[in-house]
């Protein structure tokens, strides 16, 4: 017994001094380079940087769990009930049908191409996969119902938007063209995943110009990687190794606007990305919000998504990451419940910038 006793008090120790040298220790472990480059507006040589906007100040975790403790934190139910839905295997010409399969990730049809946005079908949005936040809400369209995808836009290496099991199934499953931001195709590639990345403003052909059966030219289709209000890390000490972006997509029938996950920061960014138009569709975010003064810098809210919205002004807009992994304090349906009683105070048609539930697939109208 006195051994045993021995053996756990020396055992005890020794977890007790790696404790205390983990806050030095871990940190430049799990750092990593995942880009070398110039000099930029938005990178300084080591790590990437929101440009125009002062980066909010790091809000104390404890402070955060306190909260938490108090209450404050919305209570979720453990799941919502969805109904699955299977897509057309294709869209061809101007039609244009998007479903919202859940977070960030929506399904976009038109001009026979399948376009995926931050795809992710695990249960957690983790680096493990028995904690982190789990799903409430399952995907709207089953993976093994998914038509062969073209395109996966990935705006950045958050877990909740760069899931790779998912990312790897689709590579091996469709050979995707992806498209990403400076630094992320590092992370994919120790995946097995190839992907193409541009800076903000890089372009990325998708489609050449080609001829109809009918004689009429069909303009090309490409990818512009966008500026937004962001940040990257994998583990913590590699925040910001790798750059987050939006996306403009140009198509003949019309330009879609993907905002990934982005704070609202100077506004700048916005206005950049309208010059990209006119868009027909915009996917924006509008949850995650609260409290405040932790996601302000990082997550848009309603208000904030009708203001994108304004200024790039498109024919139909979709509301999403809500709703499906609990990232933050506000009650589950409170993102379309605030942007509804916004939209209509405005005066906006309901249709025009809508929360559908997950699953449900809408038609957009042509520019």
């Amino acid at each position: 017994m006195r051994a045993v006793l021995k053996w756990l008090g020396t055992a005890l120790l020794f977890l007790l001094v790696a404790l205390s040298f983990a806050p030095t220790l871990v940190p430049p472990f799990l750092d990593r380079i995942y880009y070398r480059g110039p000099v930029s507006d938005h990178y300084d040589g080591q790590r990437f940087f929101n440009p125009g906007a002062r980066e909010a100040p790091r809000l104390d975790p404890r402070r955060f769990l306190n909260r938490w403790a108090k209450g404050e934190r919305a209570a979720w139910p453990d799941s919502v009930p969805v109904r699955p839905s299977v897509p057309p295997r294709r869209v061809v010409g101007a039609d244009m049908q998007v479903t919202w399969i859940g977070h960030a990730t929506v399904l976009v049809q038109t001009q026979g191409l399948n376009i995926l946005t931050d795809p992710i079908w695990s249960e957690r949005a983790s680096p493990f996969s028995f904690v982190g936040p789990s799903r409430v809400r399952q995907p709207g369209v089953r993976f093994e119902d998914l038509p062969r995808i073209n395109l996966v836009l990935v705006s950045h290496n958050h877990y909740d938007h760069m899931d790779l099991p998912t990312l790897k199934r689709l590579w091996e499953r469709d050979r995707p063209l992806i498209v990403t931001s400076l630094g992320n195709d590092s992370i994919l590639r120790g995946a097995g995943v190839e992907s193409v990345t541009r800076d903000w403003g890089g372009r990325v052909p998708v489609r050449p110009a080609r001829r109809l059966a009918d004689g009429s030219l069909e303009g090309p289709m490409e990818v512009i990687v966008e500026r937004n209000h962001h940040w990257g890390s994998r583990w913590g000490s590699d925040r910001n190794r790798a750059l987050w972006s939006a996306f403009t997509i140009v198509t003949p029938g019309g330009n879609i606007f993907f905002a990934g996950d982005t704070g609202w920061g100077d506004g700048a960014w916005v206005r950049e990305a309208a010059a990209h138009g006119p868009f027909r569709l915009a996917i924006l975010p509008i949850g995650a919000y609260l409290p405040r003064e932790v996601m302000q810098n990082s997550h848009v809210g309603p208000a904030e998504a009708l203001r994108i919205f304004e200024i790039l002004a498109p024919t139909r807009a979709l509301a999403m990451h809500w709703g499906t992994f609990q990232l933050s304090f506000e009650p589950i349906d409170d993102p379309p419940r605030s942007l509804a009683a916004l939209a209509r105070a405005q005066g906006l048609a309901p249709d025009r910038f809508t929360a559908t539930e997950v699953g449900r697939t809408f038609s957009v109208p042509e520019l």
